[in-house]
Parts: structure tokens; sequence; C-alpha cells
């Protein structure tokens, strides 16, 4: 369907109204990155006959600083944005006519110039725990019994980390970083007792199986965006925008307004554990649960909220302002 290169110098950025195929897609380089672009890719050609062709698109691997450094938390390199802001970049050069990414990887607050046109149907939003060899069976009773007092977890994540100490204070965490199959062998190794993933990420790899344990999205609250797929274009691209457009979501672009809102309403680092998860109900409302915490897990601040649909953006930012309000000073400090 598509041709693959790496884009590692720039190139002229390319000018006038319209396009000339092959169309030019950004991506990472991780397999679960290009899976989700050849996924997108599939559901835009079969919707527009004259991007069947196999040579309609060209896809540009784009190396971002996330992927570049893998052993120090992201908020230790710059927080929000490290896995777009090269693909940002080459997107407003015109050497991407396109760019795919995993949602709760972009900024809440999109660089000038850019907009999200397009999300895909979310995947299964909830987190899988990755046993290793010292964990037992799982006992769905106390489904954490299994790992042993004392573990070692890997996560690069704050958000998993607060809520899992929160669980179980005696684990500790340490960071892991990779893609998903670096850390399901770091796991495999003995590096570390147990690990997260989402599962969305296992589901499209064909890894399921590796889930020895799935949390429930009320235990343990998502991060923004998680289980769904955007597409971003040049905010002036108005051809593109359209195109993508009638290939959207509606759920996935309803919940991912409350998410994205309320995230944007508590504007916290890399560095603050913030989860969100909107659920859309057959009868036009939508459920939103945010949840803020301190890493070491001592404290969960974490309430739900209910509205209509059309409401999302201001349902979203009305329970992000009284997370606000009444978490402790320190932990949005």
């Amino acid at each position: 369907m598509s041709r693959l290169r790496s884009l590692d110098t720039p190139t002229a950025p390319r000018h006038g109204r319209g396009h000339t195929l092959p169309l030019k897609v950004g991506t990472r380089g991780s397999p679960l990155a290009l899976w989700q672009t050849q996924h997108f890719l599939g559901i835009i050609s079969g919707f527009c006959p004259v991007l069947r062709d196999a040579e309609a698109f060209e896809e540009h691997v784009i190396s971002t600083e996330g992927d570049r450094v893998q052993d120090k938390r992201l908020a230790d390199i710059g927080g929000k944005g490290l896995f777009a802001k090269e693909i940002h970049e080459a997107l407003l050069d015109g050497q991407v006519d396109f760019a795919v990414h995993s949602l709760k990887d972009l900024e809440t607050e999109l660089p000038p110039g850019i907009v999200l046109a397009c999300l895909l149907k979310r995947e299964d939003p909830r987190d899988a725990i990755i046993l290793g060899p010292v964990c037992g069976a799982p006992d769905r009773r106390d489904p954490l019994a299994c790992i042993p007092q004392g573990a070692l977890i890997g996560t690069a994540s704050v958000r998993r980390q607060s809520q899992i100490l929160a669980m179980r204070p005696d684990l500790r965490c340490e960071i892991i970083r990779g893609n998903v199959q670096t850390r399901l062998g770091k796991v495999r190794n003995g590096d570390f007792a147990a690990s997260f993933l989402a599962l969305a990420g296992l589901k499209r790899m064909g890894l399921e199986r590796e889930a020895g344990l799935l949390l429930d999205a009320d235990a343990m609250v998502p991060a923004a965006g998680q289980g769904i797929v955007g597409v971003t274009v040049r905010a002036t691209d108005v051809e593109l925008h359209e195109l993508l457009g009638a290939i959207e979501d509606r759920e996935a672009r309803i919940v991912a307004t409350a998410e994205r809102a309320l995230l944007g309403a508590l504007d916290g680092s890399c560095r603050t554990p913030i989860g969100a998860f909107a659920r859309l109900r057959p009868d036009g409302t939508i459920s939103l649960t945010g949840l803020l915490a301190r890493p070491d897990g001592s404290y969960l601040l974490r309430h739900t909220a209910e509205g209509a649909a059309a409401d999302a953006a201001r349902l979203g930012r009305e329970l992000g302002d009284r997370l606000r309000r009444e978490a402790p000073a320190d932990i949005l400090a």
C-alpha cells in the first residue's frame, strides 16, 4: 500500500494548492507506530477510491527525541510532545502531508498551524500488567496478590506508578523505556517482576496474550486519549482536513475532547500523575473520570462528572478545575 523511507534530512517544502501522489505520511518508527499508520492508510484508501493505488502513499519514518533517549523519564528530557516535535516540524515544513500519532503522545495544545483532523475508533483503553516469572497466578478476588512483596515494577509513567503504589505501597518502581517488544523482553528476563503496557498496543500487535492482568478503568484511570489514533495536518490544508474528517469516529472525538479538556485545565507536567477517561452512553451523555495524584501514591484525588456529549469540552474543563481546586498545592506546583 505504501512506500517506506527514513526522513533524516530536510527536503524543500512543497507549496501550491492541491496534492500530487504519493501523499507523504509522517510516523514514528516503532513497530506499533508503523502498524497504526498502516491501519489508518487502510481505512482512508478504502474510503477514497483514488487512493487505493499501491503507490498512493509514501511513509516517512521520523526519529523523535522521545524515541532516541531511552534511559530517562520523559519529564527529565523536556516533558510533553517529545514523540511529536520533529513530526510537527516536518509537517509545517511541507516534508509530509499528514502525520499519524498515538493521541496520548500529543500535547494538549498543538503548535500553531497544526490541527487534529481525524480520530480513529478507540481500542480498549485499559492498562495491562505484564507478569514476570516470579509472579504467581492471578486471583480474581485479589488480582495484585500474585506480585511478590517488595517486587520491582517497571514503568516510565507517573500516572501508573502513583496508582499501583496506592494499591500496593510495598512495591518499588523504576524506569522502563522502549517499544512493546523491548519491555516484554525485560520482564521475561527478570529485570523487572512486572511492567505496564496499554492493552490497545498489545491488541494491535497481536500480543494480547502477554497481558497477565487487565486493570479496569475504574481501578487504574487511563491516560487522556489512550487507545485512540489521531491524525494531524496543516491548518491551511483544507482539502486534506475535509477528507480526513469524513473517516473520523464520532465517539472517539467526543471522549477525546472531554479528556483533553480536563488535561488542559490542569496543565500538569509529565511529573504530575493525571488520568482522564470518558465513556459515551447510548443516551448521548458522557461520564468523565479524572484523577490527580502524587507520584508516590500517598495521595489520590478522583472525581467523576456527567453531562451531554455536546458539552464535552466544558465538562472536561469544569472537572479539571474542580480537581485543581481540591488538590494539595504541591501536586501542581
